[in-house]
């Protein structure tokens, strides 16, 4: 099967190429090989490329960026998603589209299912709400939530606070966002497993269990033997970050039990792995 993926430089696009290249061809499609603001930037990608299937990775995924600079974030995460579906469609392929816990409202104290109703409160949230919409035009699509990610190849959360805590600095994170994690190469491989079975639809997918940002970052940093007191959890909205967080965000994944989907591991044997591969700092 031939896989394209856009986004392939981003934290979560490079987990797929790693983990989907072993038994795939896979195209990646960085900026550089097709801006996805520019329709005609993508379809000659894909005309020249033929892949059986895309992968829709790229995005603005940051909050912040997004609630700053609202009209970027359309461009990209809505235009940008529909460009790829259009270009897609012409040349007959599946579509698999990466969004986000972000499109609920954090307001339920149960984990949010995929019938659960989507009320985004950011600028984010909304325009990869907007972009599953999109996708779903196409006949075979998928689309899959993901909550925070963590994996190789670029600086991520984890990462970020265990470099600040072993330079002697205190790691601030928000003590009351409750949600899921997400190893990179752990959803790769699930996405992988799903989208070769051509059972197309909405999934949730993240590594099981739940858990505070501040849970998270204290466990790696105890994971690493850092001095996990450097952690230290405030309110979220003390944090003076533009875009709001979800105080709750749990997902089920009812959908890939649903289907027989074997659940990803729990967070907390994805997160040793990932320490394996980056320690020592």
């Amino acid at each position: 099967m031939k896989v394209a993926i856009t986004g392939s430089t981003g934290l979560f696009g490079q987990g797929l190429v790693r983990v989907i290249e072993t038994r795939h061809t896979v195209f990646s499609i960085s900026r550089t090989e097709a801006d996805i603001t520019k329709f005609d930037e993508v379809r000659s990608a894909f005309l020249k490329l033929r892949p059986d299937v895309v992968i829709h990775a790229a995005a603005i995924p940051s909050p912040d960026v997004c609630e700053a600079n609202p009209a970027v974030a359309y461009l990209v995460n809505v235009h940008g998603t529909r460009h790829v579906m259009e270009a897609a469609s012409e040349i007959g392929a599946a579509l698999a589209y990466i969004s986000t816990d972000a499109v609920f409202d954090g307001g339920k104290d149960r984990p949010y299912s995929e019938v659960d109703p989507t009320i985004p409160r950011t600028v984010y949230g909304r325009t990869k709400l907007r972009g599953e919409q999109i996708v779903a035009r196409l006949p075979r699509h998928w689309v899959f939530r993901v909550p925070i990610l963590f994996g190789p190849g670029k600086t991520n959360f984890i990462e970020n606070g265990l470099r600040s805590i072993a330079a002697g600095k205190d790691y601030v994170v928000a003590s009351d966002q409750m949600g899921s994690a997400t190893y990179t190469l752990d959803t790769a491989e699930k996405i992988m497993e799903v989208v070769e079975s051509g059972r197309c639809g909405l999934y949730h997918l993240s590594n099981q269990g739940a858990c505070t940002r501040y849970e998270l970052a204290k466990h790696a940093a105890e994971a690493a033997g850092l001095d996990a007191c450097k952690v230290v959890g405030v309110p979220s909205d003390l944090m003076g970050r533009r875009a709001k967080r979800l105080k709750y965000a749990v997902m089920e994944m009812r959908a890939l039990k649903e289907a027989g989907f074997p659940l990803p591991r729990s967070w907390q044997a994805a997160l040793a792995d990932y320490l394996k591969s980056i320690l020592p700092l």
